[in-house]
């Protein structure tokens, strides 16, 4: 039986996604599918060596692994008009961040590449995502970027919200924030390459439509979440967009790393490469 790996971070929305291949609901067609799990940074960098055939990333990412690996249409997470949060302990205008210190979750998420597009010239120090906030309320950063649940969970901790870059993001271009997608890898050939992206279809398209079921099951990766607030969370990254994220999704992807090339912060133009399937 040929065997892939898929990796995805362990969280509640990914598992939601992937809820359908997990658990066998989907047919494979005779595919051995081993879901490796890891924090999305480390899955960017393991997509550098080409570890993963299918493989979450960071749209951030993609220019430094495009020689390897080409973008799924589907399982994506796009916020349209929301996405990373930047936090503070006290309110601050987000047009003063300036020199401040930001802790970050990794260089290679596109929560820091929208970092760095809104506030050029902020400080970072990278930390494990699940002690960003951690850092801001103690007073090792001046601010916080947030990722995963933290978007709804910041208050908890006492923090304020200084400026929803998916927020931003659209005042700016009109479009949608794509933060993360998969991708598989170009060496499996065309055949396989499609094969595998109907297969990752096929399992966002079973969780929607079992969304209780899928639901359940991402609850035992919610890290603690109340179940309302995975429900939430949840919605908020695996919609419509997720089975396709259409024209607007491409535009949206090809403009914020055409961005973070003309900002410096991406070193090579890339053309978005999609699979067809």
């Amino acid at each position: 039986m040929p065997r892939v790996s898929l990796a995805h971070s362990p969280d509640s929305d990914d598992a939601f996604m992937f809820y359908g291949l997990a658990r066998g609901k989907v047919d494979t067609g005779g595919l051995e599918v081993a879901h490796v799990m890891g924090d999305i940074e480390s899955l960017n960098r393991a997509a550098r060596e080409g570890r993963h055939e299918v493989t979450a990333l960071s749209f951030h990412a993609y220019p430094y692994v495009a020689g390897g690996y080409a973008l799924m249409p589907c399982g994506g997470s796009i916020g349209d008009g929301y996405g990373p949060l930047v936090v503070a302990r006290e309110a601050i205008d987000p047009a003063s961040i300036g020199d401040r210190l930001v802790a970050v979750p990794g260089t290679l998420t596109t929560a820091f590449l929208a970092l760095k597009l809104f506030a050029p010239g902020a400080r970072t120090r990278v930390v494990p995502f699940d002690r960003v906030m951690d850092e801001v309320a103690s007073g090792r950063a001046d601010l916080g970027l947030v990722i995963h649940e933290g978007q709804l969970t910041y208050g908890g901790q006492g923090l304020r919200k200084v400026q929803d870059l998916g927020a931003w993001w659209k005042e700016e271009t009109g479009l949608p924030l794509p933060l993360g997608g998969n991708a598989v890898r170009r060496d499996l050939g065309p055949d396989m390459m499609a094969r595998l992206t109907r297969l990752v279809r096929e399992t966002v398209r079973y969780s929607l439509a079992h969304r209780r079921e899928a639901l359940e099951y991402a609850m035992t990766f919610a890290r603690g979440m109340p179940a309302e607030v995975a429900d939430r969370f949840v919605g908020m990254w695996v919609n419509e967009m997720t089975l396709d994220c259409g024209e607007r999704g491409r535009r949206a992807i090809q403009a914020l790393l055409d961005r973070g090339h003309e900002a410096g912060i991406i070193p090579d133009r890339v053309k978005v490469d999609f699979v067809e399937a």
